[in-house]
């Protein structure tokens, strides 16, 4: 394997320098044979260099080492710096992620929505979360290998100028799944205590995911390393004392023909987004674990860790939700409180206070959903300059916060609107982002091999970008082509449904104009630049 820079074999020991922990240097791992090697990296930092100096940014810089706030953003993390040894972290990250109320919320919506039984909505859920979480998985392997976050990862196929608007829309999307997730979470302290405004409750989730994020990687691992027991424990009761009602509908019917094939696509639309949501920061768990870390384990307990949360609970949530089709109490409290209503319809009658407090540990599940988004939007708002590189990860974690609460406040009474058209919007550009992306991966720079990772910070040594932008244009086209939305459906989506609503295929199409149009733009791109 090629490491750009000279590799450097181990028995140099490292120059005469004795592995010294000021040496600038890296571990890579050859593609064929495994083996450890070594090469210069001159853009390494090191952490104990972060707060070098008498700059505003190098005092704030110390202040957060003393309190134990994590100095890196998204300079490459030195191979010696990479100790996280727990394998299980990768898979308990996601585990807790995702077995919160949100996903329960998205396996909801089959329903009130789309209009699909309890059957068809539950093959939906296990196919597509498949498709969705795969792409998750794979870049999850990037992190180990390449101490690189996602979004600086992404300048070896966007460019280093083309990314910044990858960016972008990472940016949107982050503030965008917090501004949703704390709605939900809302939503259950109000279903609960009718006197607690919503603003109230997006207040206390908000702030407690901010304490959470503020310290970083480290702390955002301990927190999600157990915070989904509690939830689980509490689906669990979901589950039971919903069976035990008896008000489970499992005969609605399996429909056939155009308007049920376009409720299933536009159904799967959000699935596929809530699933494949992760996409754009999914390097950022991983960047700690040993450069010598097995890319099949890596992938497979990101896989476990997706997986099992995001269908057992989307199973459960549209499970519950048929009871309101004969049932006027569970309906009554979905349209009155949403999907805390729904929930506490289950648990209170039966449970009475006990019942209140599981709505309240749920209501704060939404804090390990939420630390995701807010730790990664804090790492995507330093690749837009060198000047918001220069202000430190925890002054973009607060400041983010504070436009998803401003984002969240006045859209909390249109949540399952929000929600639908969010999910759709964030499957379209992810699809365009994962074709392109696993284009060059595989077609031009044919794996791992094809990466010189110390290049990050080089402009004229990584891709132009513009076979990328362009790419993404007409991604957008094969999205706006396909989709079926309340305020638009496009002539192809208009042909993959019902009269009425068509059907959702903008993520499919989005994907397929991506990847063919980049191949052959990418081809000729690299035939005039030679890079």
């Amino acid at each position: 394997m090629s490491s750009g820079g000279g590799l450097k074999k181990k028995e140099s020991d490292l120059e005469g320098g004795g592995g010294s922990q000021n040496e600038k240097y890296h571990d890579d791992v050859h593609e064929d044979t495994g083996e450890v090697g070594y090469y210069v990296d001159e853009n390494v930092v090191r952490t104990d260099e972060f707060g070098a100096g008498d700059s505003l940014y190098a005092r704030l810089q110390r202040m957060a080492g003393r309190f134990g706030v994590e100095q890196r953003g998204i300079e490459r993390v030195p191979s010696d710096e990479r100790t996280d040894s727990s394998m299980s972290k990768i898979g308990t990250l996601w585990m807790s992620a995702n077995m919160v109320v949100s996903s329960f919320a998205i396996g909801a919506l089959s329903i009130p929505i789309f209009y699909l039984g309890f059957v068809d909505t539950a093959l939906t859920i296990i196919f597509v979360n498949i498709l969705g979480i795969l792409p998750v998985c794979f870049f999850s392997t990037f992190g180990p290998r390449f101490g690189l976050r996602q979004m600086v990862l992404s300048r070896f196929w966007f460019g280093y100028y083309g990314v910044k608007l990858i960016a972008v829309f990472n940016i949107l999307a982050c503030l965008g799944w917090s501004s949703v997730n704390v709605i939900v979470g809302a939503q259950l302290f109000h279903a609960i205590n009718p006197n607690m405004p919503g603003w109230a409750g997006i207040l206390v989730i908000a702030v407690s995911t901010l304490i959470v994020c503020l310290f970083g990687y480290r702390i955002v691992h301990a927190y999600e390393r157990w915070s989904w027991v509690p939830c689980l424990i509490i689906f669990l009761v979901v589950l039971g004392e919903f069976a035990h009602s008896g008000q489970f509908n499992s005969l609605l019917p399996l429909a056939t023909g155009p308007t049920e094939a376009g409720s299933i696509l536009s159904f799967a639309a959000s699935v596929y987004g809530f699933a494949t949501g992760w996409t754009s920061y999914a390097a950022d768990y991983t960047v700690y674990q040993p450069v010598s870390r097995s890319r099949t384990s890596v992938f497979l307990w990101t896989f476990g860790g997706l997986f099992i949360p995001l269908v057992f609970t989307e199973l459960l949530g549209a499970a519950v939700m048929t009871a309101t089709i004969s049932n006027e109490t569970y309906l009554n409290a979905y349209f009155d409180s949403g999907i805390g209503g729904l929930l506490a319809a289950v648990l209170v009658p039966p449970l009475g206070r006990f019942g209140e407090f599981c709505v309240v540990v749920l209501a704060l599940s939404i804090i390990a959903n939420n630390c995701p988004n807010i730790y990664s939007v804090s790492l995507t708002l330093q690749v837009l300059a060198k000047e918001t590189q220069r202000v430190p990860r925890f002054v973009w974690t607060f400041l983010g916060t504070c436009v998803y609460v401003a984002i969240s406040i006045p859209g909390y009474d249109h949540f399952e609107s929000w929600l639908e058209n969010f999910m759709l919007i964030i499957g379209y550009w992810l699809a365009i982002y994962e074709a392109i992306s696993l284009g060059e991966h595989f077609v031009f720079k044919r794996g791992f091999g094809g990466y010189k990772p110390e290049d990050y910070t080089n402009p004229k040594a990584l891709p132009p970008g513009i076979a990328a932008i362009i790419a993404f244009a007409f991604g957008i086209m094969g999205a706006a082509l396909g989709m079926s939305q309340v305020w638009y459906t496009g002539p192809i989506g208009k042909l993959c449904g019902g009269p009425e609503f068509g059907g959702d295929v903008g993520f499919e199409l989005a994907f397929g104009f991506a990847f063919v149009s980049y191949l052959g733009l990418r081809a000729l791109e690299r035939s005039y630049f030679k890079r």
